[in-house]
């Protein structure tokens, strides 16, 4: 009777650790790779939304202007009320200054190119003009 008593609190054997181990870097291997990278590819879609969500701000202000921002009053005019402003909401169009992903301010230029009311973008990862991948800039289409 002491013998299975013995036996019933015995540890793992070193096989059934070695065999656990085996295990969980097999699932490693098949995960890993398929989680890492994800992050950048997270950030530009997450910038594209902030980028739309501007953007909205950017009608609702004309809406209410009859104009969007110059350039030089720039995305700060949906933070704070600038002169110009004939309407502004109690509490702005946007709580405070767009950033994109990368905590770099999003650039805005109006009117914008090919005639376009406004260009609004981000300049991507690297924060600077062109770039390519995870760095090349983010239009609001």
């Amino acid at each position: 009777m002491r013998s299975a008593a013995r036996r019933a609190q015995a540890g793992f054997t070193l096989i059934e650790i070695m065999v656990v181990v085996a295990i969980i870097g097999i699932l490693a291997l098949i995960i890993v790779p398929n989680v890492v990278g994800k992050d950048d590819q997270a950030r530009v879609t997450s910038t594209k939304a902030s980028l739309s969500s501007v953007a909205n701000a950017l009608e609702l202000y004309k809406l209410d202007n009859y104009r969007y921002p110059s350039t030089e009053e720039g995305l700060d005019a949906l933070v704070h009320r600038s002169q110009d402003s004939r309407v502004f909401p109690d509490g702005g169009y946007l709580k405070k200054s767009p950033v994109d992903s990368w905590d770099n301010p999003l650039q805005y230029m109006a009117p914008g190119s090919n005639g376009k009311p406004y260009d609004l973008y981000s300049l991507g990862a690297d924060n600077a003009e062109g770039g390519e991948g995870y760095a090349a800039d983010i239009y609001f289409e």
